[in-house]
Formats: C-alpha cells, structure tokens, sequence
C-alpha cells in the first residue's frame, strides 16, 4: 500500500530555517507531480510550492524567493527547504503527490497526514 510520510516539522524562531520531507513507500510504479500544502487555524488550505516529475516548480507568492522545493526521484522524495521564516508561516503543512502504484492502471492522489510547523516572533 501505498504511503505518503511527512517530517521535518517543529518549532523555529523568525528568521530561522527549516527543511521538511515528504517520502512516498509502497510499490510505486510512477511518482509524478507533488505539491506542498499548508492549512493555518480558521483558514483554507493554501499551495505553497510544486513540482512536477521533471523538475519544474511554481511556488505561492508569499513564499518565493524564501522556499525550495526539490526532488530526489530515486528516494521518491520531495523536500521544502524553508527559509527566512515568518510568524505567518505557522501551520500544518501536507503533502500531495500524485502516483501510480504497480500493477495498477490510473494515477491516484495522496496525500500525507502532515508535519506542524510553528514560527515564534
């Protein structure tokens, strides 16, 4: 079965730096395009970066020029690398990929349970 597992969450002063993972397990045919979501309390779930399976990325106004994504296709591994971080920052942040397990015919959307993230000022 198929896992999406993210870490690297925890607590940070502003100004500070923190790298989150998002790994995928399972018999994994295709690990395509994968984005970074973050949901804050009493708000909606907002796209904070994505990239797609040939490295292309796009990232959220908000967070450009502080945040990198990138990949590492043999790990199935996404990261964030979060830079500069802001009090505004704070929330949980998941992560969404969309693969293909073996054996199967369709590509699936999964998501994983999500890293805290909590920037002090």
């Amino acid at each position: 079965q198929v896992r999406l597992v993210e870490s690297g969450g925890g607590l940070v002063q502003a100004g500070g730096s923190l790298t989150l993972s998002c790994a995928a397990s399972g018999s994994i045919f295709s690990f395509n395009a994968v984005g970074w979501y973050r949901q804050a309390p009493g708000k909606q779930r907002e796209l904070v970066a994505g990239i797609t399976s040939g490295g292309t990325t796009n990232y959220a106004d908000s967070v450009k020029a502080r945040f990198t994504i990138s990949r590492d296709n043999a790990k199935n591994t996404v990261y964030l690398q979060m830079n500069s971080l802001k009090p505004e920052d704070t929330a949980m942040y998941y992560c969404n990929a969309d693969l293909k397990e073996s054996g199967r015919l369709a590509t699936k959307s999964y998501w994983g349970q999500g890293t805290q993230v909590t920037v002090s000022s």
